[in-house]
């Protein structure tokens, strides 16, 4: 019953090893970010978008976490099978990162399991042309494993400043059946925001470290005076958010 939990764990371990270096680099980079009033974006496609939504809005987040949502790429897409379509159209990354407001020395999050689609290329050479620093939340053995499908015949691990490996299966399923070949239980989600949820809450800290009285946490709008307190807080940090509030 705990093969998926127990394999969640396992990953998990290995990340705390590996990746430690790299998600110090990524809260130094998000502290700097909100202390000189910098933007932080972060964008996915289909489910690699979950972790965009995750840190987004979300009570207990951080306030200056921009999504960059794409419509054709949601999941409420039909038929689904069109955001596939989508992320493999090269040039769709180029023209939704235009509509986007970056500034040299923003911070891009990037997250791609396979990290070989178009979208996720484009989204970060686009970026790169003004400035931004790109932060890449991937899997670096599935995407050598694989070819790209970008014209640059580059994977997302080759285009960014920091890469995150989650270190998950290739396929990233990670569960043995018995009778089948095809294993079950996708990782990536978890272990991803694991990751993320974790560079956020040191970043806090770091931030309260430097001297800041009220970093730009959300307070939950369903705890009495949450709105207010959010409302204020948007006030301070205002020029960094860019969606409606």
């Amino acid at each position: 019953m705990f093969q998926y939990m127990d394999r969640v764990e396992s990953i998990l371990n290995v990340v705390k090893k590996e990746e430690a270096e790299s998600m110090n680099q990524v809260i130094e980079l998000l502290t700097t970010a909100n202390l000189e009033k910098q933007s932080i974006f972060i964008f996915g496609a289909s489910h690699a978008g979950i972790l965009m939504e995750e840190m987004y809005y979300r009570a207990g987040g951080m306030m200056t976490i921009n999504p960059i949502f794409g419509k054709e790429l949601m999941l409420d897409r039909s038929p689904i099978t069109f955001t596939s379509q989508m992320e493999r159209l090269e040039g769709y990354g180029v023209a939704l990162a235009k509509t986007v407001d970056f500034k040299e020395n923003d911070v891009l999050i990037l997250h791609s399991v396979s990290g070989r689609n178009p979208i996720i290329i484009d989204m970060a050479l686009e970026a790169r042309k003004k400035g931004v620093k790109i932060v890449a939340l991937t899997n670096v053995t599935y995407s050598k494993s694989v070819t790209s499908r970008h014209s640059s015949g580059k994977c997302l691990y080759e285009v960014a400043d920091i890469v995150i490996d989650n270190h998950g299966d290739i396929g990233d399923a990670t569960c043995d059946i018995q009778g089948i070949e095809q294993k079950v239980g996708p990782t990536s989600t978890v272990i991803g925001s694991m990751i993320l949820n974790s560079i956020m809450v040191e970043t806090c800290q770091k931030l309260v470290e430097s001297g800041m009285t009220y970093p730009p946490i959300f307070y939950s709008a369903n705890l009495d005076g949450g709105d207010k307190l959010n409302q204020e807080l948007y006030e301070q940090y205002k020029d960094s958010i860019h969606y409606q509030f």
